[in-house]
């Protein structure tokens, strides 16, 4: 394969994390020992353009280029109008385009994502939802794929979408070397949710907390109170009263909740069956994942893996 032409768009007010971004297909070269990407930055001026905490970054000006791959970051700042301009006729001259946490704002100015389902941000996606009715908003994915428009979420999403960019290209080996190089558990799918239940709960105690970890390990237990008290050693209804002080969730809640995380995460990663996945998870049978799905999300298991489906596909219909 030829070498991949990658631009980034920067504009006043970039994020540093955008440049963890570019890291991913620099790291790709030195792994390889040849030059597999080809990265630039690029800005409606070119020259020196400052971000926050005090990073410069050398850019050239906007070009006629084609590029394999035209990266949009966010900023603290509105793109303004040349950049807009620059990218309503990306599509001519790219392959694929992403929009990175509040670069996809940018892409939806230029009228790149009409009639998309695309992500972002969960604190900005209603309000790029409320901008742009034309596009489909789903706020709690990681990455989205439509077409040749890939969009993720914030922060360290943007790592899982250059990793999943990376395999498109060369493969899922490749991939898990750079993710190894980061220290990445792995590459998150694009379906997973932006949201954690292990977050949520977060117990303040270290009790508490080995009790959150015995259940992740034992999801195939029945984890009754009973159970979850003696882990912790304290009594039924002493572990109980703390647990819901601590993380404002009854135990037998919080353990479904863990479950149905570590369920939709298998359908989303993995080929096993939905009757496995509910053994494994501690449902027991699919009828009650089914319904404890439909509870949780409004949808069931099959729906949801066909969605995740479609999402690693990079060949998905609007």
């Amino acid at each position: 394969m030829a070498v991949q032409k990658v631009g980034f768009v920067l504009y006043p007010g970039f994020t540093p994390l955008q440049l963890a971004v570019a890291g991913a297909f620099d790291i790709a070269n030195q792994l390889a020992g040849e030059k597999l990407y080809e990265t630039r930055m690029m800005s409606e001026r070119g020259g020196l353009l400052r971000g926050p905490v005090g990073v410069w970054v050398e850019t050239e000006p906007f070009s006629d280029d084609y590029f394999d791959l035209l990266v949009v970051g966010g900023g603290a700042v509105q793109p303004d109008s040349a950049v807009i301009e620059f990218l309503r006729t990306a599509r001519q001259r790219s392959r694929r385009i992403a929009g990175v946490c509040t670069g996809t704002f940018a892409l939806a100015a230029a009228g790149l994502l009409d009639g998309l389902r695309v992500t972002t941000h969960w604190k900005i996606a209603r309000k790029l939802q409320e901008q742009f009715p034309l596009v489909h908003v789903e706020e709690n994915r990681i990455f989205i794929v439509d077409g040749s428009i890939w969009t993720c979420a914030g922060s360290t999403a943007g790592l899982d979408l250059a990793l999943a960019l990376i395999e498109d290209d060369f493969g899922i080996e490749t991939a898990r070397a750079i993710a190894r190089h980061f220290v990445m558990y792995h590459r998150r799918s694009g379906g997973q949710s932006q949201y954690s239940t292990l977050l949520e709960l977060e117990p303040k105690s270290d009790r508490l907390q080995k009790v959150i970890t015995y259940v992740r390990r034992n999801l195939g237990n029945r984890l009754g109170v009973e159970e979850l008290a003696a882990v912790a050693n304290l009594s039924p209804r002493q572990f109980s009263r703390s647990f819901q002080t601590e993380t404002g969730q009854s135990p037998a809640k919080a353990v479904e909740n863990i479950r149905l995380e570590a369920a939709r995460n298998l359908m989303e990663d993995s080929t096993h069956s939905i009757s496995a996945i509910a053994q494994q998870t501690g449902f027991g049978d699919s009828d009650r994942m089914r319904r404890a799905f439909i509870r949780a999300f409004g949808q069931s298991p099959a729906i949801m893996r066909r969605a995740a489906g479609r999402l690693a596909d990079i060949n998905v219909e609007p």
